[in-house]
């Protein structure tokens, strides 16, 4: 072994001396902190009291910064118009009374204390909706050498809010949250924000609402008890409802009911289900009016989803009301008056050519002519041998007998085929009614139903 080998294990042996001779020492260097913490405490708070306002001068106003961060939304009440919030708040002031040298406590620069042996400024939320009285959070606060004092704390909040459902379920919401001293006025105590907008950074997405932002704006205000002003600040919340649920749930079965309204004028007539369908359809929206008048408070502007739903309403029963009107075209007996002519020319002539309601086997565009029906033709007595007793073995009176039995039967018939033919005029018009109809309330319910959805995307 080398005399390099004898210097190193020497210098080991130091080292393992000299850390030996520290190591009771180590716990007296850890507890000076804690020492120096107590004694400063001790001479902060021998002659401190928490219940004046920490200024050196009772003039000077008291500069409190507020700070937000929204951490969730825990409930939006629409009915009863309350906002429930879980947000971290964080006041800053200076107190004039907490105030050290760090070089006299080791370096000390800051220690934390429980928040109840300080001052506290009485910053509420004035449009609280909680009845119970606001509890003050148990946390500590950061106190610094130079006296700045901070204060985070966590606070539920049930604020009120006043929804508008008119644009429902497209709508945004704007919920203030208005923080102020309730007892310092403004020359006393001065809010303001830290910011110009409330922190998001921690926030929790909601599965009903979007959060578009929480700006921040201060105000003074003079109330009608006191003269001297009262600075407040108000965080603005502003939020958009998630329709995806609400148009899935309630929009989309309406859009297909109000759809399948105009149908029942296709329908035949003889099928006897015009009038059903219609009724049907008018039941099941009712069914869903119903389910989005609960969820709904009660406001004086109806919400754009309702709107909707009276207007299909409607729409159903005026189709339903002209499908009864329509049926009793269609079912008009052969003793019915003939078609007016006026009726014949614009709604049998231009309006089926137009809506190419034809007869079977009639090509579309073409309309058959009106035939008018044709006139019973007596029998002509004139050219006829004269009348009176037959004296001639083949005697003529027998024939005219004959002729007029056949102009009976023939009179009959072409009575029978003009009764038929007023009957088939007054169900083509009634198809012809039906195929505008169709046309007009289809075309109602799909613009309609564009309109809503439109406001969707």
């Amino acid at each position: 072994m080398g005399p390099g080998s004898h210097h190193l294990s020497l210098g080991l042996s130091v080292s393992s001396l000299g850390l030996l001779l520290l190591l009771p020492l180590l716990p007296e260097c850890l507890g000076a902190e804690g020492r120096l913490a107590h004694k400063l405490f001790r001479d902060l708070f021998a002659n401190y009291t928490s219940a004046l306002r920490p200024v050196a001068d009772t003039d000077q106003a008291l500069n409190v910064t507020l700070e937000v961060t929204l951490s969730q939304i825990i409930d939006m009440d629409e009915r009863n118009q309350v906002l429930t919030l879980y947000l971290w708040i964080r006041q800053e002031w200076t107190d004039a009374y907490l105030r050290w040298d760090p070089d006299t406590y080791g370096g000390l620069d800051a220690i934390r204390i429980p928040s109840s042996l300080v001052w506290r400024p009485d910053i509420v939320l004035y449009n609280k909706a909680d009845a119970q009285a606001p509890a003050s959070a148990s946390t500590n606060v950061v106190l610094r050498h130079d006296g700045a004092v901070r204060w985070d704390a966590p606070a539920i909040t049930r604020s009120s809010c006043r929804v508008d459902v008119s644009a429902f379920p497209f709508d945004a919401q704007r919920c203030g949250l208005t923080f102020g001293s309730w007892t310092h006025g403004g020359h006393q105590l001065d809010v303001r924000p830290r910011g110009a907008a409330a922190s998001l950074a921690d926030f929790v997405e909601n599965v009903e609402w979007y959060v578009l932002g929480m700006p921040a704006r201060r105000r003074v205000l003079t109330y009608g008890c006191c003269s001297e002003p009262y600075p407040d600040v108000t965080f603005t919340l502003l939020l958009r409802r998630r329709a995806a649920a609400y148009v899935c749930n309630l929009l989309l079965p309406c859009v297909l009911i109000s759809l399948l309204a105009p149908l029942a004028f296709h329908l035949p007539a003889d099928s006897g289900e015009k009038v059903s369908l219609g009724v049907t359809v008018l039941l099941a929206l009712t069914v869903f009016q119903l389910i989005l008048a609960e969820s709904m408070p009660p406001a004086e502007s109806v919400p754009l989803i309702g709107k909707y739903y009276m207007a299909t309403m409607t729409m159903v029963t005026f189709s339903t009301a002209l499908t009864i009107l329509i049926m009793n075209l269609h079912y008009c007996g052969p003793s019915a008056r003939p078609v007016p002519a006026w009726a014949r020319a614009l709604l049998l002539g231009r309006l089926a050519r137009g809506l190419c309601v034809r007869e079977r086997g009639e090509p579309c565009g073409q309309s058959r002519p009106p035939e008018p029906p044709p006139s019973p033709q007596p029998p002509d007595r004139g050219t006829g041998p004269p009348a009176g007793p037959c004296h001639e073995p083949r005697c003529l009176c027998r024939q005219e007998a004959l002729l007029r039995h056949v102009a009976t039967i023939a009179n009959a018939f072409h009575s029978h085929r003009a009764a038929q033919r007023r009957h088939e005029d007054w169900k083509r018009l009634a198809r012809v009614m039906d195929r505008f109809f169709l046309g007009i309330f289809f075309s109602m319910a799909l613009v309609m139903s564009l309109l809503v959805l439109v406001r969707a995307l």
